[in-house]
C-alpha cells in the first residue's frame, strides 16, 4: 500500500482509469498507467447484472485476480461491499488483498454514518494495509449540503479510512473544504465541469474516471458498427489484432 499511497499527492493527483475486464486493463497498463481502478457499473453491465448488486461479487473478485497479474497497482470498486454485514465486507476486503489488490473503494449510498463507520472499521481491522477509499454519495445520489459531506468525511477519517471520495463534488470552495480535512481527496472527472489541471490546483490527490471509459467504449462500439453500415469513416483508429494478442498472457 505504501507505493499506492505515495501516488496520492495533493496538487499532483493520481489519474486512475477504471477497467471492467482484463484486456482493457492490460491496454491501459501498456499506456504507462501505474495504477488502475475497476468500475462497478462496467463489471455489472458486462455480467448482465444491476450496478453493484451482490450477484456481481464473484465477477469483481475474479477481475481483481486477473488484473493483479499485470504490473500495475489495483484498487477495486466494491460498491457498498455487497453486504450490510461488517464481517462479510471485511471478508471481501481480505479476499481482494490476498488476490493482490492494494485498495478498495467503499461507498456509503447515504447509509447511516454509524453503519458506514462500522464497515470501515471492520475492513481496516482485518486488512490494515489495504488503502480504503471511503466514498460518500452526498453529491452523487443525493442533494446534500457540503456540511453533510464534511461530517461524513470526518467520521470516515476517524474510523480509519485512508482517503475520501466525493463523486459529483465540483465547486472549488466546497472542494477545498474537503481537502482541508487532511486525507487524500478523490474526485470523479466530470466532463465539461472540471479539468484535471483545475482539480490539481485545488489540492485534489486522486482523480477517477469511474464508468466513463466503459461508457465511451459503448459509444465507440456503436459508432464503429453504424459507420460500417452507413459507409462512413471509422470514428477511431484501433490497435491491431496482433497488438491486442500481445497483451494477453
Amino acid at each position: 500500500m505504501d507505493e499506492f499511497r505515495a501516488l496520492h499527492l495533493p496538487g499532483s493527483p493520481l489519474l486512475l482509469p477504471n477497467a471492467w475486464e482484463f484486456g482493457v486493463g492490460a491496454f491501459l497498463a501498456a499506456q504507462g498507467f501505474r495504477a488502475l481502478g475497476t468500475t462497478s457499473l462496467g463489471v455489472s453491465a458486462a455480467t448482465g447484472e444491476p450496478d453493484g448488486a451482490p450477484s456481481t461479487r464473484e465477477a469483481t473478485v475474479a477481475l481483481a485476480n486477473r488484473l493483479a497479474k499485470l504490473d500495475v497497482l489495483v484498487s477495486v470498486d466494491v460498491a457498498d461491499g455487497f453486504s450490510g454485514d461488517p464481517a462479510a465486507v471485511a471478508d471481501l476486503a481480505e479476499e481482494l488483498a490476498d488476490a493482490g489488490a492494494v485498495g478498495v473503494n467503499l461507498e456509503d449510498g447515504l447509509a447511516a454514518v454509524e453503519h458506514q463507520t462500522a464497515l470501515i472499521k471492520a475492513v481496516k481491522d482485518r486488512v490494515p494495509d489495504l488503502f480504503l477509499n471511503a466514498r460518500t454519495d452526498t453529491h452523487w445520489a443525493g442533494d446534500h449540503s457540503i456540511r453533510d459531506a464534511e461530517n461524513r468525511a470526518k467520521a470516515y477519517a476517524d474510523a480509519g479510512a485512508d482517503g475520501i471520495f466525493v463523486p459529483g463534488l465540483a465547486a472549488p470552495s466546497d472542494v477545498r473544504k474537503i481537502v482541508d480535512i487532511g486525507l487524500p481527496l478523490n474526485l470523479l472527472f466530470l466532463p465539461g465541469k472540471v479539468t484535471f489541471a483545475g482539480l490539481a490546483e485545488l489540492g485534489v490527490a486522486r482523480v477517477s474516471l469511474g464508468s466513463l471509459p466503459y461508457r465511451m467504449a459503448l459509444q465507440a462500439a456503436a459508432g464503429t458498427a453504424t459507420a460500417v453500415r452507413d459507409g462512413r469513416d471509422l470514428p477511431l483508429s484501433p490497435p491491431s489484432y496482433a497488438d491486442v494478442v500481445a497483451l494477453l498472457p
